[in-house]
């Protein structure tokens, strides 16, 4: 596509959760738990609160319409802030200084004085039916391939809870993660194709790395991307979690705002129109093959329609790779607690008749260039989720509205809510204000990864792995012992043995900054061989509580090992000529005796198998 003539403009919020002792309005460490060690639960209903102008927050406004109720997980590493029983402590300074050197690297300027304001969220992600957020610095720039791209705002905010499971009218969040302490960092709409997207949040991701204080892991940073292009609308795609999928998510909201406006030129070249009315269709149901119905009113659900006269044909229009127009109308439903809609571009299917079809249509009058959109359940619920989709397919006559929507795997998006405006913002009574001093914005601006991966590419190692090392959790290990042994060797033990291994089945994710220290440390004072590191880090992996002495033991126990069974296949070489690889059994009791106690039976088995084939294929 033509990014340019489409008018593309893309801003990208990147969320990152800081690495601090403590949370960011409380003393609770920021853990996260499995949620069977939860020792704690309660729940919570939600309610709207207008903002300090005095009004609704339209996002709010139609979370209050689901009528969910919010499960809480808690345990003992939680306290009563985190479930809206007790005040909030002052901001917490360690999160504040962190951000403070975020916002330099990025060239902010900084307000005044920190004030803490509420912004109204009220699905269940925060106890309170609010975040706290700060604005900390604003008006910044970072270099991307040549261009300028201006970073507007840099606010510290509390992480919201972590979801378990939704079950529809009952969702489950853990509170682990509420108030962890994370910087959001919003750019300009200064980007102008989907390559661009990535590049910059590949650059902050980068530049928050480069901190070390940051918290790393799947689900610690995530990018929000706000699309817009020429004749369409702003866009707010929330939760990328996979950077390599950004360019593809800006590529599939382009070509969907592109659909639904051709849609939309078609609609209207039709005369198209939405009638009111909400339609009980039960009765045409009575007797249907269709599961889903048929369990609906077995709990004394309801069947309602609604009528889109001239949208035949053009609900199932696909609009993004296997997502439809009747898609973005089912993901309205699924918010509402439903299991999605029915509509008659896609009938008869899924146990629904033709003839039921024909029923249909003639009770509400629709022909074939008319589309009935239906769904099932609760009868207030379906109301409320279909009073929504008429407003949904009545927009489809003007174009594309402002959402807020989910990225899903493979790049697609599902309809959240509508976009959050301006009405949801209202200060935070609880916490004071913070000063912003000269002595806190006097920081030490910490060396860029990018920089870091230069110096290590003139010390000797290659491209790719000098930038896995400069990004990785133990490049001050590299620096320390990279005087002391080959930086080759110290990249190896650090990043290629551990991938070596991962590859092999080991649990490397065990491995710890103490065992690479260890390890290195026994090449550096001579006590094993550059050689000998893999077996060193091969056996915390299986024990991380591992004893050195006893790991060197079992390697020179290992080294004997090699030369027993070198001897002995020479020695039986007969035997081996006679049985080949049968041969096995009785020169394993052999070995065994010697070694028993001493050497693994699973590695000694190894050993010797790969000895005799060896010798096989001599013979």
């Amino acid at each position: 596509m033509d990014y340019s003539s489409l008018g593309l403009k893309v801003g990208i919020e990147i969320h990152q959760q800081l690495n601090t002792k403590h949370k960011l309005f409380c003393n609770c460490p920021t853990e996260l738990r499995d949620v069977e060690e939860s020792n704690f639960e309660f729940f919570r209903y939600l309610r709207l609160k207008r903002s300090e102008i005095g009004e609704e927050d339209r996002a709010a406004k139609e979370e209050v319409l689901r009528s969910k109720r919010f499960v809480y997980k808690s345990y003992d590493t939680t306290c009563l802030v985190e479930a809206d029983e007790e005040p909030p402590r002052e901001l917490n300074r360690e999160a504040l200084q962190i951000a403070i050197t975020i916002a330099k690297m990025l060239n902010m300027d900084f307000v005044d004085e920190v004030h803490v304001m509420r912004k109204i969220v009220i699905d269940g992600s925060n106890t309170t039916g609010f975040q706290r957020t700060a604005l900390i610095a604003f008006d910044g720039y970072i270099e991307v391939d040549g261009r300028r791209i201006g970073i507007a705002t840099l606010c510290l905010e509390e992480e919201a809870c972590k979801k378990v499971e939704d079950k529809g009218e009952v969702v489950v969040y853990s509170l682990d993660r509420l108030g962890i302490p994370l910087v959001e960092i919003g750019t300009y709409p200064d980007i102008d194709s989907p390559k661009l997207a990535k590049k910059v949040a590949r650059k902050l991701g980068m530049i928050l790395r480069s901190t070390g204080k940051v918290k790393r892991g799947l689900g610690t940073i995530r990018q929000d991307v706000n699309i817009s292009i020429e004749g369409g609308a702003r866009v707010e795609i929330k939760g990328v979690q996979e950077l390599e999928i950004l360019d593809k998510v800006v590529e599939y909201e382009v070509l969907r705002q592109l659909n639904l406006l051709k849609i939309r030129d078609e609609l209207r070249q039709r005369k198209a129109y939405v009638v009111k009315g909400i339609y009980d269709v039960t009765n045409v149901f009575t007797n249907t093959k269709c599961k889903v119905i048929a369990r609906a009113l077995k709990k004394n659900g309801k069947v309602l329609a609604i009528i889109l006269k001239g949208f035949g044909g053009l609900v199932g229009r696909e609009i993004q790779p296997n997502r439809r127009l009747g898609t973005e109308f089912a993901d309205i439903a699924k918010t509402f607690g439903l299991g999605g809609v029915f509509h008659t571009d896609e009938l008869p299917n899924y146990g629904i008749s033709a003839e039921e079809v024909t029923k249909l249509k003639e009770i509400l009058g629709a022909g074939d260039e008319d589309a009935i959109v239906f769904t099932c359940g609760e009868e207030l619920r379906v109301r409320r989720a279909l009073q929504r989709i008429i407003e949904r397919a009545e927009h489809c006559l003007i174009g594309v509205p402002e959402e807020t929507r989910k990225a899903n795997e493979d790049g697609t998006t599902s309809y959240l809510r509508p976009l959050p405006g301006s009405a949801r913002m209202y200060p935070e009574t609880d916490v004071p204000p913070v000063k912003i001093t000269e002595e806190m914005l006097n920081v030490e601006i910490p060396e860029l990864i990018e920089d870091r991966a230069k110096r290590y590419v003139e010390m000797g190692l290659s491209e790719d792995l000098a930038w896995a090392i400069a990004d990785s959790e133990h490049y001050d290990l590299f620096e320390s012992y990279a005087e002391k042994i080959a930086p080759t060797v110290v990249a190896r033990v650090l990043h290629i043995i551990p991938a070596q291994l991962k590859r092999e089945g080991f649990n490397v994710d065990g491995l710890k900054k103490e065992h690479f220290k260890i390890t290195l440390e026994l090449i550096a004072n001579g006590r094993i061989a550059k050689e000998g590191a893999e077996e060193v880090l091969k056996e915390f992996c299986v024990n991380p509580n591992a004893d050195v002495e006893d790991i060197l033991a079992k390697m020179r126990a290992g080294e004997d090992l090699d030369g027993f069974i070198s001897k002995l296949v020479n020695e039986k070489v007969d035997l081996i000529k006679e049985r080949r690889e049968n041969a096995f059994k009785p020169l394993m009791g052999l070995v065994m005796k010697e070694f028993r106690g001493k050497v693994d039976g699973k590695v000694v088995a190894e050993k010797l198998m790969k000895a005799i084939k060896e010798k096989i294929a001599e013979l």
